[in-house]
C-alpha cells in the first residue's frame, strides 16, 4: 500500500509512468519515464543517472576545483537539500564546506526549514551559519509585505527579497574566504529566467549573466556555482523521494503568489508536457547565446571596468550604492511616508 501512494505521488509530481515497463539498463521494473529520452530507469539506475549527471555538470563547467572552499546557499528545500546531501557524498574529502541559510523573517515557514537544515548538517557534521534579515538590515519580509502591496510600484516582495539575499549570501562568502558559492538552481530555474528575460526584453541581464560566467576580475565577487543546473526539478522530487531525502516540503512561501515567474513556470511546464525535452532545448539555446556572447572581450572589459565597491556595504556595484542599499532606502523612504500619514 505504501508503495503504491509514493508511486501515485510521484506520478502526480514528477511525471512517473504506472505503465509495467522495464528498466533500460536490466530487466527490472522501470519505476520513472523520463519522456524526452525516453529513458525508462528502475530505482537503482535512475539514481546512477541522476548521480553521475550531477557529477558531470561539475565536471563539463568546471564549477570548482579540489581543495576550493565551497558555500552552501541552503533554503531546506529539495533542491538545495539535495545539493548538499550529493555535494557531501562526493566531494566532502576534498573540499572543505560550510553553509548559510537566511531567514527571511516569515512567520510560520522558514523556521521549519531552519531547524531541518541544522539537523541535516549536525548529520553531515558540517558547519551551518543561520543569517536573518533582521540582524543584517534591521527589515524582515513581514514587515516588508504591507509595505509593498500599499505602494506596488516600489516592485514585488520576491524581488527584494532575491536581491537582499544574494548580498547577504555574497558578503558572508567573502568574510569566511570561500572560493564559491553553491546554489540549487535547477534546469526549470534556469529556463524559466531566460524566458523571462527574452519576454521582457531584457538584454542586459542576459549579457550580464553570461559575462559574469565568465571569469569577473574583481575580487567582490564570489562566483556562484549550480551543480543541478541540467537537472530537471521533477527528477529532483523523485529522487528525493526515491531515497527518504529529508527536506522541507510543506506550503511554499507565504508570499510566493506575488512572483511573476509562477506564470512562466505554468506556461513552460505545459511546453514540457505536450513536447518532451522543450527545457532542454531552451537551456542548450542559452548556452550557445552565451559562447557568443561570452567571446565579446569589450563587453567583459566594460563589465570589469564599470564595478566598484557600495558607499553603504561595500558590496560589489556598477552604481555608487548596491541594489539591495537602493531598496532598503525606498521601503524606509515609503514607512517614513505611512507614519506621517498615521
Amino acid at each position: 500500500m505504501k508503495q503504491e501512494k509514493t508511486i501515485d505521488l510521484l506520478a502526480k509530481k514528477a511525471n512517473i509512468s504506472k505503465h509495467i515497463l522495464k528498466c533500460d539498463k536490466c530487466n527490472n521494473e522501470s519505476i520513472i519515464s523520463l519522456e524526452y529520452g525516453p529513458h525508462n530507469f528502475c530505482k537503482n539506475h535512475f539514481n546512477k543517472f541522476f548521480k553521475a549527471r550531477f557529477k558531470k555538470t561539475i565536471r563539463k563547467y568546471s564549477l570548482f576545483k579540489s581543495k576550493e572552499k565551497l558555500l552552501i546557499a541552503v533554503s531546506g528545500g529539495k533542491d538545495s537539500i539535495l545539493a548538499l546531501n550529493l555535494l557531501h557524498e562526493f566531494y566532502s574529502k576534498s573540499n572543505p564546506m560550510q553553509v548559510l541559510i537566511v531567514d527571511e523573517g516569515v512567520n510560520g515557514y522558514r523556521n521549519n526549514a531552519i531547524k531541518l537544515t541544522i539537523d541535516t548538517c549536525k548529520k553531515f557534521k558540517i558547519k551551518c551559519n543561520v543569517i536573518s534579515f533582521r540582524e543584517k538590515f534591521n527589515i524582515t519580509n513581514d514587515e516588508l509585505m504591507p509595505i509593498l502591496l500599499n505602494n506596488p510600484k516600489l516592485g514585488g516582495t520576491c524581488a527584494f527579497c532575491g536581491t537582499i539575499r544574494r548580498n547577504i549570501m555574497n558578503s558572508f562568502a567573502k568574510e569566511i574566504n570561500a572560493d564559491k558559492i553553491v546554489t540549487g538552481h535547477n534546469l526549470d530555474d534556469e529556463v524559466q529566467s531566460f524566458v523571462m528575460n527574452v519576454f521582457n526584453n531584457e538584454i542586459d541581464r542576459i549579457i550580464k549573466s553570461s559575462v559574469q560566467q565568465k571569469k569577473v576580475k574583481n575580487i567582490s565577487f564570489v562566483k556562484r556555482i549550480k551543480p543541478l543546473y541540467e537537472t530537471p526539478e521533477k527528477e529532483i522530487i523523485a529522487y528525493c523521494e526515491f531515497n527518504k531525502i529529508k527536506h522541507y516540503s510543506q506550503d511554499g512561501c507565504p508570499y510566493s503568489w506575488t512572483a511573476k515567474r509562477n506564470e512562466y513556470r505554468k506556461m513552460l511546464n505545459q511546453f514540457e508536457i505536450k513536447f518532451p525535452g522543450t527545457g532542454h532545448s531552451i537551456l542548450r539555446f542559452n548556452e550557445n547565446l552565451n559562447k557568443i556572447l561570452k567571446n565579446n572581450e569589450n563587453e567583459i572589459n566594460i563589465f570589469n571596468k564599470k564595478i566598484k565597491e557600495c558607499k553603504i556595504c561595500d558590496e560589489p556595484t556598477q552604481k555608487e550604492f548596491c541594489k539591495t542599499c537602493e531598496m532598503i532606502q525606498k521601503i524606509k523612504n515609503e514607512k517614513t511616508k505611512l507614519e506621517k500619514i498615521v
